[in-house]
């Protein structure tokens, strides 16, 4: 027998190395808020949550309502379905998932709503596990979704719809927009087609992740009369008085576009220079 060896000692020493290698669990997050943006492992407070009342919302008033209802249902532990809101820029998808949070939330119901990274999706399956041990229900609000040719995080995405063997969490819900309805662009579908052995298979691999959402919200560019309705809104919301119809559409004819953002913008300006804050 060599001198100086102890078997349990080593082993105790190869333990403890490892234990400092592996990283200590995360601690369980504190969900006493109301918002959260989702940096892997770490779920990140928000005390101000950028948004606007859903009143405001000119336009869009089948999706707004769908919306509500949807997630109404959710809130009250009723089936509900993921949703996907696609279509122009600037029509007030990201707008419609906050407003709805909270016109939810003036009801009563303590929903929560987690902010997800298209970058974080690897780390989906963290944030899961921490959101289905939790006593709350969630949205997961996934912005301006999209992929390019070269792109795997479709793969975790659809986890999260799917859920894997362990099914999506009872507690979760996932909101996502694009501006694509299908979540890729058209070239790279074309591409597909011709590059694969069998090209109508590898486009429905990621086509269909765009079908794994049960409500499909599209959201299309505004006319004249709801763009100029959106900015009276929001005159009439914060108290601007101003003959502002003419500086209006010549506003959105410079910026070569209407659409809420475009209205959004410009009553700023109209509310900077009538002395009015928002």
């Amino acid at each position: 027998m060599a001198l100086g060896l102890n078997p349990m000692t080593d082993l105790t020493r190869i333990a403890e190395a490892l234990e400092r290698l592996a990283p200590p669990p995360s601690p369980a997050p504190d969900f006493s808020g109301a918002a959260f943006v989702w940096s892997p492992d770490t779920l990140i407070p928000v005390d101000r949550v950028s948004r606007v009342d859903i009143s405001l919302l000119i336009g869009v008033g089948r999706a707004r309502d769908t919306l509500l209802e949807n997630t109404r249902h959710f809130a009250r532990g009723l089936p509900a379905n993921n949703a996907l809101l696609w279509g122009a820029r600037g029509m007030g998808k990201s707008s419609l998932v906050k407003a709805v949070h909270a016109a939810i939330r003036s009801e009563g119901f303590d929903l929560k709503i987690v902010e997800l990274a298209r970058e974080d999706l690897p780390s989906v399956a963290r944030l899961m596990a921490h959101l289905r041990a939790a006593p709350y229900q969630f949205l997961l609000f996934c912005d301006d979704l999209s992929f390019s040719h070269d792109d795997q995080h479709y793969k975790s995405l659809k986890a999260v719809l799917d859920g894997g063997i362990a099914g999506r969490p009872d507690n979760v819900l996932l909101y996502a927009t694009s501006n694509r309805r299908h979540l890729m662009p058209r070239d790279m579908i074309e591409n597909e087609q011709q590059a694969a052995i069998h090209a109508s298979e590898a486009v429905e691999e990621k086509v269909s992740l765009s079908d794994r959402f049960g409500l499909w919200l599209g959201f299309y560019a505004c006319d004249q009369d709801e763009y100029l309705a959106m900015i009276a809104g929001y005159c009439a919301a914060y108290g601007v008085v101003a003959d502002w119809r003419a500086e209006a559409l010549e506003w959105q004819v410079t910026r070569g576009a209407r659409s809420g953002r475009v209205a959004w913008q410009f009553f700023c300006d109209l509310a900077a220079r009538n002395g009015v804050k928002i």
